[in-house]
């Protein structure tokens, strides 16, 4: 009697702890932005030559204001001595709340400086870091709008402008995101159960993991333990919802299958979460080590994705194995409904255990062990056991003509003009300003220099090409300010401050002010972070990647006690992202046009398509493992593939839909993200996982277990 009322308390105790940390944390969910950052500038380490020369600079500053640059633009001439109503602008738009005055008794808004072309004007106005951004850049665009003449067209650009239309990109989006996502795994989920009920049950599993991971990582976030940005939110969302859902989709076809066999919804749940509970913990396991690995990055976005992510799949691993089980258990077979599994006892007599060694001994073919599978995955495996080397070796070139796209990879940084997929005013306001002035006057390249280094420095500088003019900064009578021994010296670019001619000309200064002095001087500015971003992202994936590897290596050998199949599957995960990364960089260039790629692109693709997708070798492998031990391994693996191939081919379209929903976000690297994830698990759950990979073992025979014991077992061929 006791332990009836266990099982029956149990669960709801269970569903009530998460219910409690869901309903605490969800809230949370809209609070994230009071915490996160989108500054790029922030994503460095301290280590970095913008970073310190940036630190430094605001030695100059009594602020740290966000520069505002703000062009008007004329479809006729401006009269350069009838600059009268745009004197008056400058008044007006000096009045917005939230303006900060450069200087003690300078205007807060400095301009109008017309253009030698006169088709436009230009002014500098600061925002105050303690000012709403929003709300000054919106009050500005407003002022422009509603004060210039007729023919003349106003943007908010520069630092300020960027950051706001970026922010703005990502406001309100999270809920857009986890609704997309959230009602693209429900269809999935309703085509695959056929059920009503379930759906929800899965689903609640992926929301009360993502609402209980948020309330940590909000926590860490105030603590300044952790850096939270706008992109790390929405792959935190999708993260949490698609690994919550694959391990679900595992523990409940275990479930479903066990049912059949066992009378009661406990004795089928203790054998499904037997079955289900080592590769569902080794997959996330395995996926946090591999998330994990990123805090041997030198970028700071990058060194904090790694916690946050790991977090958000903890959640999700222990939400699949405890939250859902108890769902399970709750409602029993009714989770089924309308097609609820029957008990069958003829169920239990599956596969003899000896009928492995039967059939190596009689030489049995490609059905052997596939007497109870029906249906599409029982064909499959036929097919695999009759053409094993023909399949692999089809799926390897297949495979290996996709990873020919490589070559036409440009993951080297993009413009900000093209960071933001939808229309912003910002870019706008960027291209007008190269119209009609030097074009990087709006983010000018910044060098600290010793005192002592300033002459040489400001005519290194000055005869950069490149660069059309530079200044100390000089306080009112004209000399230098020297801060801590240093000057600053600005200048401004003929190029666009992200485009690759003005990265070239910022190379090509640091390479000359090398040779200044001792060397000691630093450059800073927008074009110098941008340089340093890539480079430390290139950096890190050549770093990370072996890392990774290596990893997910050690995890599979001691999961499969073998050395040659974890090998063999580490190869196929890196073939495959090899292949997704190529086929993506094709898509982007021809058909979707993008300019190029975040330097980052193609780290955080391999982290997550090789950290996740050896989700599904785990799935099938561990599978096969149990089966070969029962049966033999050729018939072992059939089998394998047979039993696994329709929960670990809805896991992959489940997470794919997951991640395609980032789309909704009208960022650049999230779209190429989405893409890349999404098309590669695709990738690696039809072919990798349904062809190369069991045909390739069925072709190496039991020796795939080498060094253990089970690799000596004779196996039919």
């Amino acid at each position: 009697m006791k332990n009836k009322w266990l099982r029956v308390l149990l669960p709801v105790v269970v569903v009530l702890i998460w219910l409690v940390g869901a309903a605490v944390g969800g809230p949370t969910f809209g609070r994230l932005e009071e915490v996160s950052s989108n500054d790029q500038a922030s994503f460095l380490s301290a280590s970095a030559e913008s970073t310190e020369a940036g630190e430094l600079q605001q030695q100059f500053s009594d602020s740290d204001a966000i520069p505002a640059v703000i062009v008007a633009e004329s479809d006729t001439a401006i009269d350069p001595r009838d600059l009268g109503p745009y004197e008056e602008l400058a008044v007006t738009l000096g009045e917005v709340e939230g303006l900060e005055p450069p200087a003690e008794g300078a205007p807060a808004v400095a301009g109008p400086i017309p253009s030698e072309d006169g088709f436009a004007v230009q002014y500098v106005a600061f925002v105050s870091s303690d000012a709403e951004l929003a709300e000054v850049v919106g009050e500005l665009r407003t002022v422009l709008d509603e004060d210039l003449p007729d023919g003349v067209t106003g943007y908010v650009t520069g630092p300020a402008g960027f950051t706001n239309d970026l922010v703005e990109a990502f406001g309100g989006i999270d809920g857009i995101l986890l609704a997309v996502a959230l009602g693209a795994v429900f269809l999935i989920l309703l085509v695959v159960y056929r059920s009503i009920v379930l759906p929800f049950l899965v689903l609640l599993t992926s929301v009360f993991a993502l609402a209980t991971s948020i309330l940590l990582i909000f926590g860490l976030a105030k603590l300044d333990i952790i850096q939270l940005s706008g992109q790390s939110q929405g792959i935190l969302s999708i993260l949490v919802i698609g690994a919550a859902t694959d391990y679900a989709l595992l523990l409940v076809a275990r479930f479903r299958e066990a049912l059949a066999e066992h009378e009661t919804k406990w004795e089928a749940m203790r054998v499904a979460y037997r079955g289900s509970f080592e590769p569902i913990l080794a997959s996330g396991a395995t996926v946090i080590l591999g998330l994990l690995c990123l805090l041997f990055s030198d970028l700071n976005s990058n060194r904090s994705l790694g916690p946050i992510a790991a977090i958000g799949i903890a959640f999700s691993l222990g939400a699949a194995l405890t939250l859902l089980p108890a769902f399970l258990l709750l409602f029993g077979r009714a989770a089924f409904w309308p097609l609820l599994p029957r008990y069958n006892p003829a169920a239990t007599a599956v596969v003899s255990p000896h009928h492995g060694r039967h059939a190596a001994a009689t030489g049995a073919g490609p059905e052997t062990g596939l007497e109870r599978l029906t249906g599409l995955w029982r064909r499959v495996a036929l097919l695999v056991g009759r053409r094993p080397r023909v399949l692999w070796i089809a799926s390897v070139l297949i495979l290996g003509a996709g990873a020919l796209g490589l070559t036409q990879l440009q993951a080297n940084g993009v413009p900000q003009s093209a960071l933001i997929l939808t229309p912003s005013n910002a870019v706008d306001g960027q291209e007008a300003l190269g119209r009609h002035f030097d074009a990087g006057s709006g983010s000018p390249v910044y060098v600290v220099a010793p005192e002592a280094d300033q002459e040489a420095a400001l005519d290194a500088v000055s005869a950069q090409e490149g660069i059309s003019d530079a200044a100390l900064t000089a306080d009112r009578s004209g000399e230098a300010v020297v801060q801590d021994g240093r000057v600053l010296i600005s200048g401004t670019l003929e190029y666009q401050a992200d485009s690759e001619q003005a990265e070239d000309v910022v190379r090509e200064l640091r390479t000359a002010l090398d040779g200044v002095g001792g060397g000691d001087a630093l450059v800073g500015g927008v074009t110098a972070v941008a340089i340093d971003t890539n480079d430390t992202a290139l950096a890190d994936l050549v770093k990370i990647i072996p890392i990774v590897l290596g990893v997910i290596l050690v995890v599979l050998i001691v999961l499969l006690r073998s050395v040659l199949a974890p090998v063999l599957l580490v190869a196929s995960v890196a073939l495959s992202y090899a292949t997704a990364l190529g086929v993506s960089a094709v898509v982007f260039n021809t058909v979707l046009g993008f300019e190029g790629a975040d330097a980052s692109v193609p780290l955080f693709g391999f982290v997550f398509l090789v950290a996740l997708g050896v989700d599904y070798n785990i799935f099938l492998m561990t599978r096969v493992r149990e089966e070969s031990l029962r049966i033999g391994t050729r018939p072992g693996i059939l089998r394998g593939l047979g039993v696994t191939g329709g929960v670990i081919t809805s896991a992959g379209v489940v997470l794919a839909a997951t991640f395609a929903a980032l789309g909704v976000i009208p960022i650049l690297f999230l779209a190429q993200i989405a893409f890349i994830v999404a098309f590669g698990v695709l990738l690696d759950t039809i072919l990798v996982r349904s062809l190369l990979i069991p045909a390739l073992a069925y072709d190496i025979g039991p020796k795939i277990w080498w060094p253990s014991k089970l690799g000596t077992v004779p196996s039919p061929r």
